[in-house]
């Protein structure tokens, strides 16, 4: 396990980022922790990345924490994928805007 950032779903919607690093701070020093949250409402989304000390502390985490109960919600830890600049987690090219050409006409009713 090389990265120290883990992604951690399954929060309850209502944890703060400082609970969530005071939590994972139990399997080692943790760098930082961040419940991402909707950058429209504010609402946290349930799910957020902390980023461990080592890579043996960030193992150390997913053995405590995955599957675990988390104020009354079963946590899912896992070491967290690299961002894919662009990517929308759809795979293979765009297809564009209106999905056109899917058969049947649109303008009759």
């Amino acid at each position: 396990m090389s990265n120290m950032k883990l992604f951690v779903g399954g929060l309850p919607y209502s944890t703060t980022s400082d609970e969530l690093k005071q939590h994972f701070s139990a399997a080692g020093n943790v760098l930082s922790a961040q419940v991402i949250t909707d950058k429209f409402s504010g609402r946290s989304k349930g799910f957020g990345f902390v980023e461990m000390g080592t890579a043996e502390e960030a193992a150390k985490a997913i053995e405590m924490f995955n599957n675990a109960d988390f104020g009354g919600r079963k946590l899912a830890v896992n070491e967290a994928r690299p961002k894919v600049e662009g990517d929308r987690g759809g795979r293979g090219g765009s297809r564009g805007g209106f999905g056109g050409g899917r058969g049947g006409r649109r303008d009759e009713y």
